[in-house]
């Protein structure tokens, strides 16, 4: 582990390629705004530590891929675990740091990180970035200790997830422009075979926001933004499960002792 120090500020929005990386250094400051750019990611990451159990063991790790800036943190106090997070966002990074997360500054493909080290890796928001998503699987696989649980969600390869999270989403104020690309979503069928091939039986189910809340968000950013200063404060949206897996799911599976 090694500590990572600050990264200097953003000179403002650049106009990048889809799914650049250093979009979350020109975003840095929107991570723990609760009605900013990535609120979806709050509300995901609640969703996500609901399917960790507690840890069974003294010192159980939990190893937390594409940490981000740490949003997973609040929803694990009192489960037991030490929280690594592996991110490449330096500036994020730092974030999760001041959040109570070791941080480890390395690529999720190649995470130096020993075999079987992990009770839990979490993999959020995270496939649907990575051009080889396979090989990410992999060593969210190798990381994890015999009975140990991996927990993630993301995008579906198909047409209706392309037009919902890239045609639609991206007009939104829950998703910012130009953070998907497409191309990399993740065909469900595929990374439940990726994943038995690594010896972990991932189980799926379809994700949404709950619509109610979802309408009612955005309804309070839409008087935010008329009327500066305005009380946005109000119920956060919660993440329900849904029958199909078409656009987002989530995926809880055990590795194999």
């Amino acid at each position: 582990m090694r500590d990572v120090a600050a990264a200097p500020a953003s000179t403002g929005p650049r106009v990048l390629p889809r799914n650049d990386p250093r979009q979350y250094d020109d975003l840095a400051g929107e991570w723990w705004r609760p009605d900013g750019a990535f609120a979806m990611l709050h509300w995901l990451a609640e969703a996500r530590a609901a399917l960790v159990p507690p840890a069974t063991r003294p010192d159980a790790l939990l190893v937390d891929l594409g940490c981000g800036a740490g949003l997973l943190a609040p929803h694990l106090a009192g489960k037991g675990y030490r929280h690594v997070g592996v991110d490449l966002t330096r500036s994020a990074l730092v974030q999760a740091a001041e959040h109570g997360v070791t941080v480890l500054q390395a690529d999720v493909t190649a995470v130096p990180l020993p075999d079987g080290c992990a009770d839990v890796v979490s993999a959020g928001e995270l496939l649907e970035h990575v051009p080889a998503w396979p090989r990410a699987v992999a060593e969210a696989c190798r990381l994890l200790r015999p009975g140990g649980v991996l927990v993630l969600d993301t995008l579906n390869d198909t047409a209706l997830a392309r037009l919902v999270a890239v045609r639609i989403g991206e007009r939104l104020p829950t998703v910012p422009r130009g953070i998907h690309d497409p191309q990399l979503f993740v065909d469900a069928r595929s990374l439940v075979a990726e994943c038995a091939r690594h010896g972990v039986e991932l189980r799926l189910r379809g994700i949404r926001p709950q619509v109610g809340g979802l309408v009612g968000w955005l309804l309070r950013r839409a008087r935010a933004a008329r009327r500066p200063g305005a009380v946005t404060a109000g119920r956060t949206p919660r993440i329900v499960p849904t029958r199909s897996t078409a656009v987002l799911y989530q995926g809880r599976g055990v590795r194999n002792g």
